[in-house]
């Protein structure tokens, strides 16, 4: 569950990257200028809400283990809600002080609170706004790049338990977010698309309070810091 965590909420906290000067070359800028182009976008959305779809891959065989369909919604600071619709329907919400998790096929969820200190993963730290995509990662450009798309290379400067690499996908002539893909130590790559992005929508902290339906069996892992 943490990996997944990291996954939601760093695509939290760079789902809204938008025009910028590097926009529109037809060569690859250099990594570092595009990382401080995202970064500095960033730091303009409030809000937003998305549709993604979400693959995982084995280590071993690389073949697509499952493939999740559902919407994204965010505000900062630590506030994420993503529901899933397809295949099976299930909820992972951050509240700004607890994540919840549920599941509907069989009405289990737990409830924990926000890391904090040092438990915080360079992800988290970005969507609540402190952390840095310069000063918290080295960058890289792969010389292969897909058509209409630039793909920045991210390796975190500390060692994060979540992942070793992350990959986001931006459209070369807006560079806005179009997917992002972590890989972990072992090898399993988590991989997120995303489609109808709405920006500063003016979304509210109570959108954000999530009631676990009744009969719902929750494990409480510990109080809020």
């Amino acid at each position: 569950m943490r990996v997944q965590l990291t996954v939601l909420l760093i695509a939290g906290g760079l789902l809204a990257a938008a025009p910028a000067r590097t926009a529109g070359l037809a060569q690859a800028p250099p990594a570092a200028e595009l990382a401080q182009s995202l970064q500095k976008r960033y730091a303009t959305i409030r809000d937003f809400r998305a549709d993604f779809t979400h693959e995982v891959k084995g280590a071993v065989l690389r073949t697509i283990a499952t493939t999740e369909h559902g919407e994204v919604k965010v505000k900062k600071p630590g506030r994420l809600w993503m529901t899933y619709t397809a295949p099976h329907k299930k909820s992972f919400v951050a509240d700004g002080a607890f994540v919840y998790t549920y599941n509907a096929s069989d009405r289990a969820g737990t409830r924990g609170p926000m890391p904090a200190g040092d438990d915080i993963s360079v992800a988290i730290l970005f969507l609540a706004g402190r952390g840095d995509l310069v000063k918290d990662f080295r960058a890289a450009m792969p010389a292969a790049q897909p058509a209409g798309e630039w793909q920045l290379v991210l390796t975190p400067i500390k060692w994060q338990q979540d992942f070793a690499t992350l990959t986001l996908a931006v459209d070369r002539a807006t560079l806005a977010i179009r997917g992002m893909t972590t890989v972990d130590a072992q090898g399993g790559t988590f991989i997120l698309r995303f489609t109808n992005l709405r920006e500063n929508v003016g979304l509210k902290d109570s959108d954000f309070r999530f009631t676990f339906p009744r009969g719902t069996h929750v494990i409480d892992t510990g109080r809020a810091q």
